[in-house]
Protein backbone atom coordinates (compact mmCIF):
# COMPACT_ATOMS: atom_id res chain seq x y z
CA UNK A 1 0.00 0.00 0.00
CA UNK A 2 1.47 3.35 -1.05
CA UNK A 3 1.68 6.24 1.37
CA UNK A 4 -0.29 9.43 0.73
CA UNK A 5 2.96 11.19 -0.24
CA UNK A 6 3.72 8.49 -2.83
CA UNK A 7 0.21 8.74 -4.29
CA UNK A 8 0.52 12.52 -4.55
CA UNK A 9 3.92 12.16 -6.24
CA UNK A 10 2.43 9.71 -8.77
CA UNK A 11 -0.41 12.11 -9.52
CA UNK A 12 1.95 15.04 -9.98
CA UNK A 13 3.88 13.02 -12.57
CA UNK A 14 0.59 12.41 -14.41
CA UNK A 15 -0.14 16.14 -14.26
CA UNK A 16 3.25 16.93 -15.79
CA UNK A 17 2.37 14.70 -18.75
CA UNK A 18 -1.12 16.22 -19.02
CA UNK A 19 0.41 19.70 -19.26
CA UNK A 20 2.77 18.47 -21.98
CA UNK A 21 -0.04 17.03 -24.14
CA UNK A 22 -0.82 18.88 -27.36
CA UNK A 23 -3.57 17.68 -29.71
CA UNK A 24 -4.57 19.41 -32.96
CA UNK A 25 -7.99 21.00 -32.74
CA UNK A 26 -7.96 21.63 -29.01
CA UNK A 27 -8.11 25.17 -27.64
CA UNK A 28 -6.27 26.54 -24.65
CA UNK A 29 -3.98 24.86 -22.15
CA UNK A 30 -4.56 21.47 -20.50
CA UNK A 31 -6.54 21.60 -17.26
CA UNK A 32 -6.31 19.43 -14.15
CA UNK A 33 -7.19 19.74 -10.49
CA UNK A 34 -4.85 19.35 -7.51
CA UNK A 35 -3.12 16.07 -6.67
CA UNK A 36 -5.60 14.93 -4.02
CA UNK A 37 -5.00 11.47 -2.56
CA UNK A 38 -8.68 10.53 -2.44
CA UNK A 39 -10.72 7.33 -2.64
CA UNK A 40 -13.35 9.33 -4.56
CA UNK A 41 -12.66 9.86 -8.27
CA UNK A 42 -14.87 12.33 -10.13
CA UNK A 43 -14.75 12.06 -13.92
CA UNK A 44 -16.10 14.96 -15.94
CA UNK A 45 -16.31 15.34 -19.70
CA UNK A 46 -13.94 18.10 -20.84
CA UNK A 47 -12.91 21.59 -19.76
CA UNK A 48 -14.79 24.53 -21.21
CA UNK A 49 -13.31 27.91 -22.20
CA UNK A 50 -13.59 29.26 -18.64
CA UNK A 51 -11.82 26.24 -17.14
CA UNK A 52 -8.93 26.85 -19.53
CA UNK A 53 -8.82 30.49 -18.42
CA UNK A 54 -8.97 29.76 -14.68
CA UNK A 55 -6.82 26.61 -14.86
CA UNK A 56 -9.09 24.31 -12.85
CA UNK A 57 -11.97 21.95 -13.64
CA UNK A 58 -15.61 22.95 -13.11
CA UNK A 59 -14.67 26.60 -12.71
CA UNK A 60 -17.81 28.18 -14.20
CA UNK A 61 -21.61 27.75 -14.27
CA UNK A 62 -21.66 23.94 -14.44
CA UNK A 63 -19.28 23.82 -11.50
CA UNK A 64 -21.47 26.08 -9.40
CA UNK A 65 -24.38 23.71 -10.02
CA UNK A 66 -22.30 20.58 -9.35
CA UNK A 67 -20.92 21.85 -6.05
CA UNK A 68 -24.39 23.04 -5.03
CA UNK A 69 -25.58 19.44 -5.55
CA UNK A 70 -22.79 18.20 -3.29
CA UNK A 71 -23.58 20.72 -0.59
CA UNK A 72 -27.23 19.70 -0.78
CA UNK A 73 -26.34 15.99 -0.64
CA UNK A 74 -23.64 15.80 2.03
CA UNK A 75 -23.00 19.31 3.26
CA UNK A 76 -19.61 19.93 1.64
CA UNK A 77 -18.65 23.40 0.48
CA UNK A 78 -16.95 23.76 -2.91
CA UNK A 79 -13.58 24.21 -1.18
CA UNK A 80 -14.09 21.06 0.90
CA UNK A 81 -15.17 19.03 -2.13
CA UNK A 82 -12.16 20.15 -4.18
CA UNK A 83 -9.84 19.29 -1.28
CA UNK A 84 -11.23 15.77 -0.73
CA UNK A 85 -12.39 14.55 -4.17
CA UNK A 86 -9.98 13.92 -7.05
CA UNK A 87 -11.35 15.60 -10.18
CA UNK A 88 -10.43 14.35 -13.64
CA UNK A 89 -11.97 14.47 -17.13
CA UNK A 90 -12.29 12.32 -20.23
CA UNK A 91 -10.16 14.86 -22.11
CA UNK A 92 -8.07 17.56 -20.47
CA UNK A 93 -8.24 20.46 -22.97
CA UNK A 94 -11.18 22.50 -24.23
CA UNK A 95 -12.21 20.85 -27.53
CA UNK A 96 -13.38 24.15 -29.02
CA UNK A 97 -16.65 25.16 -30.61
CA UNK A 98 -18.68 23.72 -33.47
CA UNK A 99 -19.75 25.90 -36.39
CA UNK A 100 -23.15 26.28 -34.76
CA UNK A 101 -21.55 27.64 -31.58
CA UNK A 102 -21.90 24.64 -29.24
CA UNK A 103 -19.02 22.87 -27.54
CA UNK A 104 -17.40 20.30 -29.82
CA UNK A 105 -17.60 16.66 -28.70
CA UNK A 106 -14.12 15.11 -28.58
CA UNK A 107 -13.43 12.51 -31.25
CA UNK A 108 -12.80 8.84 -30.37
CA UNK A 109 -9.13 9.38 -31.25
CA UNK A 110 -8.87 12.34 -28.86
CA UNK A 111 -10.54 10.35 -26.08
CA UNK A 112 -8.16 7.45 -26.71
CA UNK A 113 -5.13 9.75 -26.53
CA UNK A 114 -6.26 11.02 -23.12
CA UNK A 115 -7.26 7.65 -21.64
CA UNK A 116 -3.79 6.70 -20.33
CA UNK A 117 -4.00 9.62 -17.90
CA UNK A 118 -7.16 8.16 -16.37
CA UNK A 119 -5.61 4.70 -16.22
CA UNK A 120 -2.58 6.03 -14.34
CA UNK A 121 -4.74 8.08 -11.97
CA UNK A 122 -6.89 5.06 -11.14
CA UNK A 123 -3.77 2.96 -10.57
CA UNK A 124 -2.37 5.58 -8.19
CA UNK A 125 -5.58 6.26 -6.27
CA UNK A 126 -7.29 2.86 -6.25
CA UNK A 127 -10.65 4.58 -5.61
CA UNK A 128 -13.68 2.93 -4.09
CA UNK A 129 -16.13 5.32 -5.75
CA UNK A 130 -16.28 6.93 -9.19
CA UNK A 131 -18.69 9.81 -9.77
CA UNK A 132 -19.27 9.95 -13.53
CA UNK A 133 -20.67 13.33 -14.59
CA UNK A 134 -22.32 13.56 -17.99
CA UNK A 135 -22.90 11.16 -20.87
CA UNK A 136 -19.32 11.18 -22.15
CA UNK A 137 -17.91 10.36 -18.72
CA UNK A 138 -20.57 7.70 -18.10
CA UNK A 139 -19.72 6.03 -21.40
CA UNK A 140 -16.01 6.13 -20.55
CA UNK A 141 -16.58 4.39 -17.21
CA UNK A 142 -19.36 1.95 -18.09
CA UNK A 143 -18.59 1.43 -21.77
CA UNK A 144 -22.15 2.21 -22.79
CA UNK A 145 -24.17 5.22 -23.93
CA UNK A 146 -27.74 4.26 -23.03
CA UNK A 147 -30.37 6.71 -21.77
CA UNK A 148 -29.45 8.64 -18.63
CA UNK A 149 -32.62 7.35 -16.97
CA UNK A 150 -31.14 3.83 -17.05
CA UNK A 151 -28.05 4.72 -15.00
CA UNK A 152 -28.72 7.87 -12.94
CA UNK A 153 -30.18 6.95 -9.55
CA UNK A 154 -28.35 3.61 -9.31
CA UNK A 155 -25.13 2.53 -7.62
CA UNK A 156 -23.39 0.30 -10.15
CA UNK A 157 -20.58 -2.12 -9.31
CA UNK A 158 -18.04 -2.06 -12.14
CA UNK A 159 -14.46 -2.77 -13.18
CA UNK A 160 -12.63 0.36 -14.32
CA UNK A 161 -9.00 0.09 -15.42
CA UNK A 162 -8.56 -3.03 -13.32
CA UNK A 163 -10.13 -1.61 -10.18
CA UNK A 164 -13.43 -2.94 -8.84
CA UNK A 165 -15.44 -0.01 -7.54
CA UNK A 166 -18.84 1.63 -7.23
CA UNK A 167 -20.07 4.05 -9.89
CA UNK A 168 -22.67 6.73 -9.25
CA UNK A 169 -23.70 8.60 -12.38
CA UNK A 170 -24.87 12.19 -12.50
CA UNK A 171 -26.25 14.22 -15.40
CA UNK A 172 -24.03 16.99 -16.66
CA UNK A 173 -24.84 20.17 -14.69
CA UNK A 174 -24.66 22.41 -17.74
CA UNK A 175 -26.93 25.42 -17.76
CA UNK A 176 -28.01 24.38 -21.25
CA UNK A 177 -29.36 21.04 -20.00
CA UNK A 178 -32.96 20.62 -18.90
CA UNK A 179 -32.73 16.88 -18.17
CA UNK A 180 -32.25 17.25 -14.42
CA UNK A 181 -34.89 19.99 -14.17
CA UNK A 182 -37.73 17.88 -15.59
CA UNK A 183 -39.12 14.45 -14.74
CA UNK A 184 -37.89 11.78 -14.54
CA UNK A 185 -34.49 13.47 -14.35
CA UNK A 186 -35.37 15.61 -11.33
CA UNK A 187 -36.37 12.57 -9.24
CA UNK A 188 -33.45 10.45 -10.47
CA UNK A 189 -30.93 13.18 -9.65
CA UNK A 190 -32.34 13.45 -6.11
CA UNK A 191 -32.02 9.67 -5.75
CA UNK A 192 -28.42 9.73 -6.99
CA UNK A 193 -27.52 12.48 -4.53
CA UNK A 194 -29.02 10.46 -1.67
CA UNK A 195 -26.92 7.47 -2.77
CA UNK A 196 -23.82 9.67 -2.75
CA UNK A 197 -24.58 10.90 0.76
CA UNK A 198 -24.94 7.32 2.02
CA UNK A 199 -21.85 5.92 0.29
CA UNK A 200 -19.08 4.79 2.68
CA UNK A 201 -16.38 6.71 0.79
CA UNK A 202 -18.37 9.95 1.03
CA UNK A 203 -19.03 9.35 4.73
CA UNK A 204 -15.34 8.75 5.38
CA UNK A 205 -14.28 11.86 3.46
CA UNK A 206 -16.98 14.09 4.96
CA UNK A 207 -17.53 12.62 8.45
CA UNK A 208 -19.36 15.61 9.89
CA UNK A 209 -22.29 14.71 7.61
CA UNK A 210 -22.40 11.06 8.70
CA UNK A 211 -25.75 11.35 10.48
CA UNK A 212 -27.38 13.40 7.72
CA UNK A 213 -26.80 11.10 4.77
CA UNK A 214 -30.14 9.26 4.81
Amino acid sequence: MKSEAQVVADLRRVHEDIRALRLPGFCGPPVHGPAVASRIFLLGQAPGPHEARFGRPFAWTAGKTLFAWFERAFGATEEEARARIYIAAVVRCFPGKTRSGGDRVPSPEEILASRPFIEREIAALRPGLVIAVGRLAIAEVLGETGPLAEVVGRTIRAQFHGQELDVICLPHPSGASTWFKLEPGKTLLARALRQLARHPEIRRAFPRRRAAGG
